[in-house]
């Protein structure tokens, strides 16, 4: 997948761009459907899929108190439309010069140099300073500048609408089976392991710390089965999110023991930490000894949790 932040980037001669535009936090099941359906119509029509997002949601620019932490970073969302299948991924840096843009400039300068022939967007969509544009004055500009638009329903759970928000509201209670469900794979963080104090193999569990500028949302403190995937390899693991203050007070954090491996070097690889589902939530132990005996409990758990 070509990766461009600038128009002036694009390769020439291409023969024209079916174009999502979109936040696109999590790449969620709304998300990839629409995504789909951009994919099927550039197949059939011989132009490139692509799609063009943001560097931030919008409200760090515009409402920095309100604005929503990224259930994903701007390398993981990459990694995933890529791995659906998108051609190109456009990146805008979304600040104050983005933001103060009228409908019709946004059109003008953001996607006419693109040579856009269809753009798709979910059914909600706006665009424009002060979302000022919707999907009627899309088509209406895309009448006056040489492209279709095309909105797209809803992707719906159950009687419930997929959204964003929806999967960061699970996430923030632990709740990681339902979340990954509603992104279609399993909920990660992604980052370098770093050193710690090492505490985890004194006690006879190493760990994996993720540095704190991983990507990806940290669900609520607590005990998790998953994966922990290194250099294409993927191992059994279990989580712990949490402050660690049963031995003393650190900032929050993720460790990742993987089960039955006490021999791996993973200091300084970048990993991906895969949520399967919560074993327990966050405790606090008053001796190592009874911490220990947790430890053990919460692996066996997490083994059994991902099949034996």
């Amino acid at each position: 997948m070509l990766e461009i932040s600038l128009a002036t980037q694009l390769p020439p001669n291409h023969s024209g761009l079916a174009l999502a535009i979109g936040k696109f936090d999590g790449v969620h099941l709304g998300h990839r459907q629409l995504v789909h359906e951009l994919i099927e119509f550039a197949e059939e029509a011989g132009y490139a899929s692509s799609v063009l997002t943001f560097d931030r949601d919008p409200k760090f620019t515009l409402d920095p108190v309100s604005a929503p932490k990224a259930i994903i970073g701007p390398r993981q969302k990459a990694e995933l439309l890529e791995q659906i299948g998108v051609d190109v991924l456009f990146t805008l840096m979304f600040d104050k010069a983005l933001a103060s843009l009228s409908p019709e400039e946004f059109v003008i300068t953001q996607l006419v140099p693109l040579g856009v022939k269809m753009v798709f967007v979910g059914k909600g969509f706006r665009f424009g300073s002060k979302g000022a544009g919707g999907i009627s004055e899309l088509r209406e500009l895309g009448l006056k500048h040489g492209f279709r638009a095309r909105e797209l329903p809803h992707v719906m759970f159950g009687d419930k609408r997929i959204s964003s928000t929806w999967v960061r509201e699970l996430l923030e209670v632990g709740d990681v089976a339902t979340a990954s469900v509603l992104l279609g794979t399993n909920h990660s963080v992604t980052g370098e392991v770093e050193h710690g104090r090492k505490l985890g193999r004194t006690l006879g569990f190493p760990t994996a710390n993720l540095a704190r500028d991983s990507e990806g949302l940290l669900p609520a403190d607590g005990v998790y089965a998953g994966w922990l995937v290194a250099d294409g390899v993927r191992y059994r693991a279990a989580h712990s999110v949490g402050t660690n203050d049963s031995v003393a007070a650190v900032p929050r954090l993720l460790e990742s023991h993987v089960i039955g491996r006490d021999d791996l070097d993973l200091y300084g690889q970048i990993v991906r930490c895969e949520f399967v589902t919560r074993v327990r939530g966050w405790a606090k132990y008053e001796t190592l000894e009874i911490l220990v005996e947790q430890i053990a409990s919460d692996v066996k758990a997490a083994s059994k949790a991902l099949g034996e």
